[in-house]
């Protein structure tokens, strides 16, 4: 008997470098079950991710056309990750050569009324609080079947896997981004002075420095209490990175969306201190830190000096915080989410077989054949 042919998906990302969107894109195309779908990954920019992609046997395809690699992969289901508002070529490429099914990551919790928007089948939120947002200021009901929520997955199994050796008694504060000063709050410099007033030997580990940062240390002659480190490109050297510092202090006017670094620092053990945004930007930092708990949420940076040094001066109970976070951080394990995200595939696909919807014409299999109509099974 023939195997039954796999479903194609077809993941597009704006570009596979070192963000959180990327890595997201990549982490869900590698945790995908390889016996039911055939993935592969788009992009107009190639990066680092592209090369651990096609290092894990999974085909990226790199370049300005998207219309061009729709009609090479011929996919079942696309998955865009983007910030949510309107992106006309984007969508018009999937107009012209129409994939069976269409999901979109909707990174930032934008909303886009455009018609061409009329062709995503789900609309995923990557927190509960960009879909409350998002419900509040469009007044769209997000509790119908064409939204729900899949937060970012983290390689969990990865850091457990990990020989950690951190010592919570070490004054060592880690903090990682990229080196934009839009990913940069200024509590995330100002309560450095106060701290090292407190806690003279403590020391700041910082991937993704700014010029503006590095400045105002240097400034005030703090810049020796300060170490900048490059970025890091795999899960293994963000470990290393993350075992070497007791505490993240993370900072971002913007806010987050969903928090993939505080995600990754609470699957590492680590108690983390952030701050809310203000007015109607991300605040899903807040969703994530349970203050009190798995870090604190401060409201300025003399609150966020004193919840670092009392972590600081605590290192008991910094590790017992770092171990809730560590539990709670379980339930973004790469392979659930990426679970998760097949059976939204499946359901979507189902409901076009059943209604008798049947790709056009080229190398894709017909739904016929991957699925019965009658069971919402594979055939045999």
């Amino acid at each position: 008997m023939a195997a039954t042919p796999r479903i194609r998906v077809l993941h597009a990302a704006p570009s596979l470098g070192l963000g959180g969107t990327e890595k997201t894109a990549q982490l869900l195309a590698e945790h995908l079950d390889r016996a039911t779908f055939e993935v592969a990954l788009y992009s107009p920019n190639d990066g680092p991710r592209g090369r651990a992609l096609r290092e894990a046997g999974i085909p990226t395809f790199v370049g300005p056309d998207l219309l061009d690699t729709l009609a090479r992969f011929r996919p079942h289901v696309v998955h865009l990750h983007r910030a949510g508002w309107p992106e006309p070529g984007l969508l018009r490429s999937l107009r012209l050569c129409p994939p069976v099914v269409v999901v979109e990551t909707n990174v930032f919790g934008r909303h886009d009324p455009t018609p061409a928007a009329r062709i995503i089948d789900r609309h995923l939120f990557v927190s509960g609080f960009c879909a409350r947002r998002y419900a509040a200021v469009h007044g769209l009901d997000v509790s119908t079947p064409a939204y729900g929520v899949l937060p970012n997955p983290v390689d969990t199994d990865a850091f457990d896997a990990y020989p950690w050796r951190r010592d919570f008694s070490r004054p060592r504060v880690g903090r990682i981004s990229r080196p934009d000063p839009g990913k940069w709050s200024r509590i995330a410099l100002e309560f450095w002075p106060e701290l090292l007033r407190r806690t003279p030997e403590a020391r700041y580990l910082v991937v993704g420095g700014t010029d503006q940062a590095k400045s105002f240390m240097a400034e005030r002659g703090l810049a020796h209490s300060v170490e900048w480190r490059e970025p890091v490109e795999d899960d293994n050297t963000l470990c290393a990175f993350l075992d070497d510092v007791s505490v993240l202090a993370h900072g971002n006017d913007t806010g987050e969306s969903f928090g993939l670094v505080i995600a990754e620092a609470m699957a590492a053990g680590l108690p983390v201190v952030t701050h809310p945004a203000e007015g109607l930007k991300d605040n899903a930092q807040c969703e994530l830190v349970v203050h009190g708990r798995t870090g604190f949420i401060a409201a300025n940076a003399g609150e966020y000096a004193r919840a670092v040094a009392w972590l600081l001066d605590h290192p008991a109970e910094a590790a017992a915080m770092g171990r809730l976070g560590r539990e709670r951080a379980a339930v973004f394990r790469a392979q659930d989410v990426a679970r998760r995200l097949g059976e939204v595939y499946l359901e979507l696909l189902y409901a076009k077989a059943k209604a008798g919807y049947e790709p056009g014409d080229g190398p894709r299999p017909p739904l016929s054949r991957l699925y019965d109509p009658d069971t919402g099974l594979p055939p045999g």
